[in-house]
């Protein structure tokens, strides 16, 4: 049985006329332990999808479940490590994991707490600038930091809502490696929003599309049989790294051009128009738009 499912799920913003359409009649189902990478185009609904997994939004019509239950308010069962770090800036690497930790395990003792702090702060090679606040860390660390507090709290599911986005490229690639090693060292269901190809299938089990919107849905699954571990740097010269490559982009690109069709379609379409008298012909403007 899945641990996650997208029934049906449609969400859009606005009432009325006004209604914008995020997603229509979306469903995906994730495995327990599975690592999915959602990748998807800018303004395909993302950060949508994390949000109703996380339970910040509640679907307009059908269902996101945990376990065959409706997702609830946000919980420790489900970890996000968001883009754009989420640290207090006034806490120290140990107070902002503290935090988290206090909150979650309220009846662990005092040694057991910092011993538990500490695990996960070595775990994410932070060791040695426990007592450094967010602004004294680089990006990287930073991210670490962030995805140490939300492992801290033992999540059943952990989200990556694009969080090595906003990172330079060798740093990008320490933390893919970083997230990757975490995840076979301690088991667990992840789901990870990304935009880039190369990232979802260096890390992921399987890569699930999104359309482009408006009004989007989940489209062809590709499943990812690279071995683990995998070597980036040996994978370019892997054919199988080179054929889901391959396949997932001009999927993407396939879809993405057919959406552009579609859109230039429909706002080709001219509006009903009533007859006109010949004799006032000459007074009437017509626009096309």
């Amino acid at each position: 049985m899945p641990i996650l499912e997208f029934q049906n799920v449609s969400f859009g913003f606005g009432v009325g006329s006004d209604k914008y359409p995020v997603l229509t009649n979306a469903s995906l189902s994730v495995e327990e332990n599975e690592f999915v990478a959602i990748i998807g185009f800018s303004g395909a609904g993302k950060s949508t999808v994390m949000s109703l997994l996380a339970g910040l939004q509640t679907p307009d019509q059908g269902r996101v479940v945990m376990h065959d239950k409706p997702i609830g308010p946000p919980g420790p069962d489900r970890g996000i490590v968001f883009q754009n770090y989420s640290l207090l800036p006034w806490l120290t690497v140990h107070g902002n994991i503290e935090l988290a930790v206090k909150q979650v395990f309220p009846k662990m003792s005092e040694v057991e707490r910092e011993e538990h702090i500490q695990h996960y702060i070595d775990l994410v090679s932070l060791s040695g600038a426990e007592w450094k606040k967010p602004n004294e860390l680089s990006g990287g660390m930073r991210q670490r930091l962030s995805l140490a507090r939300t492992l801290s709290m033992k999540p059943e599911v952990l989200l990556l809502d694009e969080p090595l986005s906003a990172l330079d490229a060798i740093t990008r690639s320490v933390l893919q490696d970083e997230i990757t090693r975490l995840w076979e060292q301690d088991k667990r269901t992840v789901v990870m929003i990304t935009n880039d190809v190369d990232e979802a299938v260096l890390m992921a089990d399987r890569i699930v599309p999104l359309t482009p919107g408006p009004g989007a849905t989940f489209g062809k699954s590709f499943d990812v049989h690279l071995e683990r571990p995998r070597d980036r740097a040996t994978l370019n010269f892997n054919p199988e790294f080179k054929h889901i490559r391959n396949e997932v982009t001009k999927y993407m690109l396939a879809i993405n051009a057919e959406s552009k069709e579609l859109k230039v379609v429909t706002d080709l379409k001219l509006p009903d128009v009533q007859p006109i008298s010949l004799d006032k012909a000459h007074n009437v403007q017509v626009n096309i738009v």
